[in-house]
């Protein structure tokens, strides 16, 4: 595994999200990733800390340069909580649970994530404006109503299937409505 390739591809997978999205500075972006899958395994069964480190550090960087806060989630033995900043939380009103993720309750980007960030928290609940799946770990709980998927060039990192979702405003009216 190109640990070098992987952050190419990864960063570029972001980007491509991030457009489509058209997220502002002050919006939130979930992540779910599976490092098991990232390194050819079978989700949960491997967790790698390093991969973790380098894929929360990448979008990290990332999204903190755009303003965009980063929510990664957790895995179903954490029921999917999601380290967040604490003041992000706060001023989202999020329910601030107690839990310290693990590599085998949580997975290795939450421990990474309560590495890389100031005042990390554990949160239930969250609703974000749009997030990248990295082998196939369900965000869709997460990221706001109407959900659009969004399909990044390379559909792989590693080996982890990758998929992406954002997030539309509602359609409303009836006939006479018109959408831009």
């Amino acid at each position: 595994m190109d640990r070098e390739q992987l952050v190419v591809d990864l960063t570029q997978m972001i980007k491509e999200i991030l457009s489509q999205a058209q997220l502002h500075a002050g919006d939130t972006f979930v992540l779910g990733c599976s490092t098991s899958e990232i390194a050819g395994g079978y989700i949960g069964k491997n967790p790698s800390q390093e991969i973790g480190e380098w894929v929360v550090r990448t979008i990290k960087d990332l999204l903190d340069a755009e303003g965009i806060h980063l929510a990664v989630q957790g895995c179903e033995h954490l029921n999917r909580a999601l380290v967040v900043e604490r003041a992000v939380a706060r001023d989202a009103q999020w329910e601030i649970v107690e839990v310290l993720p693990s590599l085998t309750a949580g997975g290795a980007c939450s421990v990474a994530a309560f590495k890389y960030f100031d005042d990390p928290v554990e949160v239930e609940h969250i609703v974000a404006q749009a997030g990248i799946d990295i082998g196939d770990t369900a965000i869709g709980m997460h990221v706001k109503h109407v959900q659009v998927p969004v399909r990044p060039t390379k559909k792989e990192l590693g080996s982890a299937h990758v998929t992406a979702l954002k997030s539309r405003p509602k359609y409303i009216g009836g006939p006479r409505a018109q959408y831009p």
